[in-house]
């Protein structure tokens, strides 16, 4: 056996072979590569995709969040003021019913201090005609004695 002719053997069979592969093997592992390749870029596309979607959906919740707070803030505000306003009426209402308490009671104080004034002008006015009569031994008519009071207590 001759070296050279086993050795262009060996060389045609390795080049079909290579021929072979090229031909009927490599196009179908290209295309399982490619196919694979594409579904790995795809993969890290939606990976993209699913990670600015996680991003937005995030800010949303803190842009919602932050609004909820601002709502809870402003409720909080108006039933602070409303509280207040409750409060400063109920203030009002209590300054407006102890001013008329007041008022009724000044007015029922000056009643009663007429009255007063009253009994003792007929008071004063009996214990004048009782010292009058001592005095003068003279009966006085009551009947002139009250209208003479009247007329004296219409002038002062």
């Amino acid at each position: 056996m001759n070296i050279n002719l086993t050795l262009i053997g060996q060389s045609i069979t390795f080049l079909f072979f290579v021929w072979f592969c090229w031909k009927f093997v490599w196009p179908p592992l290209l295309g399982v590569m490619k196919e694979r390749e594409q579904k790995i870029a795809d993969g890290l596309a939606d990976a993209e995709h699913a990670q600015k979607d996680l991003e937005l959906a995030q800010r949303k919740a803190a842009e919602q969040l932050k609004e909820a707070k601002d709502q809870a803030t402003e409720i909080v505000e108006g039933a602070n003021k409303r509280a207040n306003q409750i409060i400063d009426e109920a203030k009002q209402a209590a300054h407006a019913e102890g001013d008329r308490l007041k008022a009724a009671a000044k007015a029922e104080i000056e009643q009663e201090v007429n009255r007063a004034k009253e009994q003792l002008r007929s008071r004063v006015a009996a214990l004048s005609v009782l010292g009058a009569e001592k005095i003068l031994a003279v009966n006085i008519d009551a009947k002139a004695h009250d209208d003479l009071i009247d007329k004296l207590a219409a002038e002062l």
